[in-house]
């Protein structure tokens, strides 16, 4: 199992110098990638009255991919978009970006994608929210031709592209791409298309009941579902070493390929202190 950590972005606010400290640290205790949530913009709670969602526009994201092109830079951690909302994005230019950062780290990147939740969000970048599970299914298909063919023509239902391809192509043809997957519906797709799936939930009768959805769904698609990654994250507080190494068997337990340890929400305020939780951390789960 492949242990690497959660850019705490949202606490880190827009200094270089804790992007660069927390990832070089990353780096030199021993895990293997850094995972990026993404939001492009965030809804302003004054304007749009009631709102009760997670982030809003004072909570900091970096963009992943120009994060990425600086990382690629700093360390040969893997770098994981954890996950991209990929239906408000354009299908080429994310396939050209993806390519970019696949060639920068020398075949080390993975794009986590998903349907995200803003309404806000897909209206400022001009995406349509009600179909975005259905745009999502044709941009992973015209991703991987993008991504292993030179020219491509593709006439969908939302994506058109006639006789177009990206140069340089990626390192990995195609780059893996993983689904973040809660609801069912969502669960079956990754099932169907993904090459890994990120869980919404912590091991348990929910995780059980999920990953028998997504591998049903493979074995109906034909696909082998032992060749699914899954990655399940711990999310670091008050912990002992002891609950730490249990959460780790439980997720091995589970079927996870890899994990992810998550120090925002913990109470950290500053990037020295999200670096000594990793530190400490990594004493139990890199061994």
């Amino acid at each position: 199992m492949r242990i690497g950590v959660v850019f705490p972005q949202t606490e880190l606010g827009g200094d270089p110098g804790a992007v660069r400290a927390f990832a070089t640290a990353a780096s030199e205790l021993g895990y293997a990638h850094i995972a990026v949530f993404d939001h492009v913009v965030g809804a302003d709670p004054a304007v749009h009255r009631g709102w009760s969602g997670p982030y809003d526009v004072h909570t900091t994201f970096h963009e992943p991919f120009v994060l990425f092109g600086y990382l690629a830079a700093l360390t040969s951690l893997e770098l994981v978009t954890s996950i991209m909302i990929l239906p408000q994005r354009q299908t080429v230019l994310v396939a050209k970006q993806a390519a970019e950062i696949d060639l920068l780290t020398l075949g080390k990147f993975r794009l986590g994608v998903g349907l995200g939740w803003n309404e806000v969000e897909y209206e400022a970048l001009g995406q349509n929210f009600s179909d975005r599970g259905a745009r999502l299914t044709e941009q992973v298909a015209l991703l991987r031709r993008l991504w292993t063919e030179t020219s491509v023509t593709v006439a969908g239902d939302r994506e058109h592209v006639t006789g177009a391809g990206i140069a340089p192509l990626p390192v990995q043809r195609p780059i893996p791409v993983w689904i973040g997957a809660r609801a069912d519906v969502a669960l079956r797709r990754a099932g169907r298309i993904a090459d890994g799936w990120f869980p919404m939930n912590q091991p348990g009768p929910a995780l059980v009941r999920s990953t028998a959805i997504v591998h049903k769904a493979a074995l109906e698609a034909g696909r082998d579902p032992t060749t699914l990654g899954m990655e399940g994250r711990i999310n670091l507080g008050s912990e002992s070493r002891s609950s730490i190494d249990q959460q780790i068997a439980a997720w091995r337990e589970a079927g996870a390929t890899h994990l992810s340890i998550n120090t925002m929400g913990a109470g950290f305020s500053t990037v020295d202190q999200h670096i000594a939780a990793l530190a400490a951390a990594s004493q139990t789960v890199l061994g």
